[in-house]
C-alpha cells in the first residue's frame, strides 16, 4: 500500500512538474456568430448560422479565427476536435518559432452566456483545465497566461451578477474583441483582477487579424502600448477606418 502511494505521489509530482514547465498558453473563446440567438444585426444565413462553426463569420469563414490561424505563417495546427455540445468545435495551435500554444473554443451560438460567464471565471481564476498535447500540459482558462473573449457582446442583451472575484491573485491578461467591450465588462474585469490588455470603445467587427497581430507583438514582448497599436494597425488595414479612429476603438488598460 505504501508502495503504491510513494508511485502515485511521483506520478502526481512529475505531472505538476512538467505542467510548471509547460509552454505558455493564450485560450480563445469564442460565441460563434448567430442571427437567431443574438441581438446582432443579422448577417447572410451560412455566415449567420450560430450551430454550424464551418461556414460561420467569426469562425469558418475567411477572417474566422479557425481560418485566419490556420493560414498563419506563423502558427501550425495540432489538434482539432469537437469537445461538448455547448463547445462545438476546439482547435490547438503551436507558434513556430516562440513557446506558445494557442486554444481556441468555438462556443455554439444559442450558449453566448455560457461563453461569456467561462471567459469570466478563466479571469478570476474560478474555472481552470488543462490540455495535453503529446507530452505537453497546456493550461486553459485559468491556467492560461493570456484569455480572450471574440464575439458579439452579449452582456448587451443580458446581465450578470458580479460574482468574479480573484481567486488566486493572479492577474492575467485579456482581449475582448467585441462591440463596446470596456464599458460593459470593466466591473467584472476589476473585480476579477484582470489587466485588460486590449478591448473596444466603440462598435467593432471581432475578426480574427486584430487578435491574431495583437498576440504577435504580445507574444514577441511587446508592452500594451505596443500591443494596441498592433491590433490598431490591423483594424485599419482590413476595416479602413483611418489609424486613429482605429485606435480610439481599440484601448488598453482601465
Amino acid at each position: 500500500m505504501l508502495k503504491r502511494i510513494i508511485v502515485i505521489s511521483f506520478c502526481l509530482l512529475a505531472y505538476y512538474s512538467l505542467y510548471s514547465q509547460s509552454t505558455q498558453a493564450i485560450h480563445v473563446m469564442v460565441a460563434l456568430c448567430d442571427n437567431q440567438y443574438q441581438g446582432i444585426v443579422k448577417v447572410p444565413k451560412g455566415i449567420g448560422n450560430g450551430q454550424d462553426p464551418h461556414t460561420n463569420l467569426y469562425w469558418g469563414c475567411g477572417y474566422g479565427i479557425r481560418t485566419y490561424f490556420k493560414k498563419s505563417a506563423d502558427w501550425k495546427e495540432v489538434k482539432r476536435y469537437k469537445v461538448d455540445d455547448i463547445r462545438l468545435e476546439r482547435i490547438v495551435f503551436k507558434h513556430k518559432t516562440k513557446n506558445f500554444y494557442l486554444v481556441a473554443d468555438a462556443y455554439d451560438g444559442k450558449n453566448i452566456k455560457e461563453c461569456t460567464i467561462d471567459f469570466l471565471n478563466s479571469c478570476s481564476g474560478a474555472k481552470k483545465d488543462t490540455l495535453m498535447v503529446g507530452n505537453t500540459v497546456i493550461g486553459l482558462n485559468g491556467n492560461a497566461k493570456l484569455v480572450s473573449y471574440i464575439g458579439h457582446n452579449g452582456l448587451m442583451d443580458f446581465s450578470l451578477q458580479n460574482t468574479y472575484q480573484s481567486k488566486d491573485d493572479q492577474k492575467r491578461d485579456a482581449i475582448i474583441l467585441a462591440c463596446a467591450s470596456k464599458q460593459y465588462f470593466a466591473p467584472y474585469l476589476r473585480s476579477a483582477k484582470v489587466n485588460p490588455l486590449l478591448w473596444t470603445t466603440h462598435l467593432m467587427c471581432p475578426e480574427a487579424y486584430t487578435l491574431h497581430d495583437a498576440i504577435d507583438t504580445y507574444i514577441n514582448g511587446g508592452d500594451d502600448a505596443a500591443v494596441r497599436i498592433s491590433a490598431a494597425t490591423a483594424y485599419n488595414k482590413y476595416q479602413k477606418c483611418g489609424l486613429n479612429g482605429a485606435k480610439r476603438l481599440l484601448v488598453t488598460g482601465f
